[in-house]
């Protein structure tokens, strides 16, 4: 890919890439805006198929978390980190201890947390060689059921605008991916009277909520032609793209993966066929809200910050408001939303501190 051409176009202000030899460490750093403060986002493990698909994620990713830490209110830019390799196999102390050396080479222009494939164990290694590292098991924590909590909340705001009322008693749930957000949004579906209906790539996670909660397991690709209510995309980004926006037969699309739209042109075709998308980096905002907890006076607080989460709610009835005053569909509304704010806050003189 021509990497220049892309953060140029899409206003990124850096790119790091890492490499340790005795590790076997390839990470790449990407830092999208900092007007806002710090650029706050995980860090990421997986076996993709190439470099190029790499930098594509955590180029996307990054920028998804300057406009998610906007929408939540939060004083902090967006950034992300991916480590080229599988979680399940490639780990190692040596790794995690070379990844916080580069992400301490920065600053404190990036701060790193968890995300898919890694763990809050993780980040305790990372926190050994950099202070920039968010999400620890002494504090915070493993985001992901704050995560969950958050879309289940804008889960109930989507019902809300679609069928009058927000309870989700009875309606049908597809969930595509069972991992630690999925499993937890799960929990809560099934504590509201849901039907569930499952998919993973890693069997064992589908059968644990079928066991749990009565859910119907389906293939990975059977997902998207699922009849519901709700799907909710839980896993990896893009899945509504050319060959899946067309077999959705469901009302809602409302789910915790990032960048869940492959394409801007798959949202407008989800406008012309009646389906309401909750914009992915307003309704999986719960995560950044309970670790950027930490860096209130005092430290953490689970009471606090699960009472922010909890306001998904309105944040996500507020980009239905600006879709119905602009006209335009909910994922330019909720880049309206997140825009408005930084906007606001760039205008501010700037006053020397010596």
């Amino acid at each position: 890919m021509e990497i220049f051409d892309y953060v140029s176009e899409h206003g990124h202000e850096q790119v790091v890439f890492c490499y340790d030899r005795a590790s076997g460490l390839r990470a790449i750093i990407a830092i999208h805006d900092t007007t806002l403060g710090p650029g706050l986002g995980g860090c990421r493990m997986w076996p993709y198929k190439n470099e190029d698909e790499a930098i594509l994620d955590v180029l996307r990713l990054s920028e998804g978390m300057t406009y998610k830490n906007s929408v939540m209110g939060l004083n902090l830019g967006g950034g992300k980190a991916v480590i080229i390799g599988d979680p399940r196999r490639d780990k190692s102390e040596q790794m995690f201890r070379a990844f916080g050396r580069f992400v301490a080479t920065l600053g404190g222009r990036y701060i790193t947390a968890e995300d898919v494939g890694t763990s809050s164990a993780d980040m305790a290694i990372v926190r050994y060689e950099t202070r920039y590292v968010a999400g620890l098991p002494d504090s915070s924590g493993d985001p992901s059921p704050a995560t969950a909590f958050g879309v289940f909340r804008g889960m109930k705001a989507c019902a809300k605008r679609v069928f009058g009322e927000e309870s989700l008693k009875g309606r049908t749930v597809a969930i595509q991916g069972m991992g630690h957000v999925g499993y937890h949004l799960a929990r809560h579906l099934h504590d509201d009277g849901a039907h569930l209906v499952v998919s993973d790539i890693f069997e064992d996670r589908a059968a644990r909520a079928v066991a749990e909660f009565g859910a119907t397991r389906v293939d990975p690709d059977d997902i998207y032609g699922v009849e519901c209510d709700i799907f909710a995309p839980c896993a990896l980004g893009a899945v509504v793209n050319d060959d899946t926006v067309d077999r959705f037969k469901c009302r809602i699309i409302a789910g915790a993966a990032n960048n869940q739209l492959a394409k801007p042109v798959h949202g407008d075709r989800l406008t012309e066929r009646g389906i309401l998308y909750a914009p992915d980096f307003v309704i999986n905002g719960g995560g950044v809200i309970n670790v950027a907890d930490e860096f209130e006076p005092g430290g953490y607080s689970r009471n606090r910050a699960y009472a922010r989460v909890a306001q998904i709610y309105d944040k996500v009835t507020r980009v239905f408001e600006i879709s119905d005053r602009d006209g335009i569909p909910t994922y330019k509304a909720a880049q309206v939303m997140a825009e408005e704010r930084m906007s606001r806050l760039s205008g501010l003189r700037r006053i020397y501190v010596g």
